[in-house]
């Protein structure tokens, strides 16, 4: 049978489920192929969203109207702002998830996508004709006719997992691997390689002593992923659910080691790379070879289930040293697991193989994104799918963006940076984002990603018109603010009580509020009880509107750092000038200084 498509998705992970929608939503006839619709967006290790430069990933792909931060705040047990104690160009949110709870609410929202249709099978093969896909072919006999095709395979092509010595052919745990579907793409002249990562043992809660661990609870503030104010989660409504610090020792150590002749990674079992931002535990144990400790997290899987996540300890040792050393740690001494760690390879293709827009060099109209790339992380490959699928809404329809690709550059989005380093760099390991890769990062920020990618978004048809009020509106407030306090003069004897209260140094002159509020001891909140016009003009900028504290932090960033955001802007302006005779936007800018902020 024949089925005919504008765009057809392959696999439902986190780009697949990010690229379905942003087609569906710009007008093309989409559907999504997924193996199990039961999986869709499965968190196949850690049940967590956002982190370390991963967490501005997400808000930029809300910014541009996209799903993983709406679903990560519906499912959200703990969230966490990392890196507060730094400055705001390295904030970075993080949400412990529900896993089960995130593949149901992601599920919804795909079923109820206007112009999408999800067909549970899997892919055999593409049909390309003249180096231009076509379509595709399924196991179940199904023949997929498309104008674009998109591959989010995720680890599931030709996938392998190791536990010791044993080899499981798999996409992941208790699930197929995709086989043919590389051979079917690399026989048109892409490239492929190999590529490793790796997952930890998961816990049954009921036998962990936590009275011997370390409690690390959540934020209780008002920080969330999604820029809409319907989506906000009030505390109340989070459950906040704990997660557990522990070490392991040198008797774990021990065991691990004996271990080793076992382990995939040292005898020669796996020959492909993994991931060297997240190593499994022998790895750690090979690399810091005097190191005593290493530091666990004990994470909550879900809000009703006693499956736990033990963060920091990926493995592929067999089954027995994994579970005789982890019963080493005094929180442990009678564990309990659901499964063992394991160590997976499968396929990728070479990302220097595509344009900007993620689209093929080799075979028009062929689009990959996640970890087929070479990255590593659902938030890398969610940014990446909403990329894929705009560009091939646009292939399929020339009237969006004028025809002309989509792309964003190192000085727009950490979306930006990550695709421009895959496509001009490769990957020799599994790509991670980090914070010290974007340049211009204090342009980045996690709280201005709406400001910097919604009227984009807007002016392709994909962020809505109630977003793009809400981007308006949050825009002018935050400038009356600004405004307000670069103009607003201060005497002396009236706010000097003030600043001793606060333990900050007192005026020996007037000065602009703007100014006062550049030292590290005041903040809007703070301050405003003590001077009566200011707290009265916050009052009637923001009313009563939901996203106050929001826009407070906001506003205040641009007040604290107005010098370095200028000059970076300036810096970022002069390069895209220089660059004006190639695609301004992708020029490689210079390396930063990472200690400047």
């Amino acid at each position: 049978m024949i089925f005919n498509y504008d765009v057809v998705v392959v696999g439902a992970g986190h780009a697949g489920c990010e690229a379905a929608a942003v087609a569906a939503n710009l007008g093309a006839r989409t559907c999504l192929i997924t193996m199990d619709m039961n999986k869709i967006a499965q968190m196949s290790c850690n049940p967590a969203i956002g982190g370390i430069a991963k967490g501005q990933i997400v808000r930029e792909i809300d910014a541009l109207g996209g799903y993983t931060g709406i679903v990560t705040d519906r499912c959200s047990l703990q969230f966490r702002m990392l890196n507060l104690s730094k400055g705001p160009a390295v904030w970075s949110p993080r949400s412990q998830c529900d896993r089960a709870k995130f593949i149901w609410t992601w599920r919804e929202i795909l079923e109820n996508t206007p112009n999408l249709q999800i067909w549970q099978d899997q892919v055999r093969e593409l049909i390309i004709e003249n180096q231009e896909v076509q379509g595709l072919k399924t196991y179940y006999g199904a023949e997929f006719r498309a104008q674009c095709v998109i591959i989010t395979a995720g680890t599931f092509l030709n996938g392998l997992m190791h536990i010791g010595r044993v080899m499981i052919p798999g996409g992941r745990c208790a699930e197929l691997p995709a086989l043919e579907l590389t051979e079917s793409i690399t026989k048109h002249g892409i490239r492929a390689g190999r590529m490793k990562t790796g997952t930890p043992v998961r816990i049954d809660k009921r036998s962990v002593d936590f009275s011997l661990m370390e409690k690390q609870d959540g934020d209780h503030d008002f920080h969330k992923f999604s820029y809409l104010p319907t989506e906000r989660t009030s505390v109340s409504e989070r459950n906040n659910l704990p997660c557990w610090i522990c070490y392991t020792n040198t008797d774990v150590h021990e065991v691990l080691r004996s271990g080793l002749p076992d382990s995939p990674l040292y005898n020669g079992q796996i020959q492909s790379i993994g991931p060297r931002y997240c190593p499994s535990i022998e790895t750690k144990l090979h690399t810091f070879p005097d190191k005593d400790e290493h530091m666990l997290f004990l994470e909550p899987e879900g809000e009703t289930t006693n499956e736990m996540y033990l963060n920091g300890f990926s493995s592929s040792l067999p089954l027995d040293i994994q579970l005789t050393a982890l019963r080493k740690i005094p929180a442990f001494k009678h564990l309990e697991v659901y499964r063992p760690g394991y160590a997976i390879e499968y396929d990728f293709f070479d990302p220097t193989q595509l344009t900007h827009s993620l689209e093929s060099k080799v075979v028009k109209n062929l689009f990959f994104a996640g970890q087929v790339n070479g990255t590593t992380g659902y938030e890398e490959a969610a940014g990446q799918g909403v990329i894929a699928g705009i560009n091939a809404a646009i292939n399929c329809n020339k009237t969006l963006n004028g025809g002309e690709p989509f792309t964003l550059g190192r000085n727009e989005a950490y979306i930006g940076v990550l695709i421009d380093d895959l496509v001009t760099k490769g990957v020799d390991e599994p790509y991670r984002m980090f914070t010290s890769r974007a340049e211009y990062r204090i342009l980045l920020r996690q709280d201005d990603a709406d400001m910097r990618l919604t009227e984009r978004s807007y002016q392709l048809g994909l962020a809505s018109e109630e977003r793009h009020q809400l981007m308006l509106t949050k825009k002018e407030k935050i400038n009356a603010i600004t405004t307000f306090v670069g103009n607003f003069s201060l005497k002396p004897s009236l706010i000097n009580p003030a600043l001793e209260t606060l333990g900050t140094t007192p005026l020996r002159q007037g000065c602009k509020l703007e100014e006062l509020l550049g030292r590290p001891q005041i903040n809007i909140n703070n301050i405003a009880p003590h001077i009566e016009p200011f707290r009265k003009e916050l009052n009637h900028i923001l009313g009563d509107d939901p996203r106050r504290e929001e826009i407070i932090e906001a506003a205040e960033i641009q007040i604290k750092y107005k010098g370095y955001i200028y000059r970076e802007q300036q810096m970022a302006d002069k390069m895209v000038r220089l660059g004006e005779h190639q695609d301004c936007r992708q020029v490689r800018l210079p390396q930063h200084d990472p200690n400047l902020h």
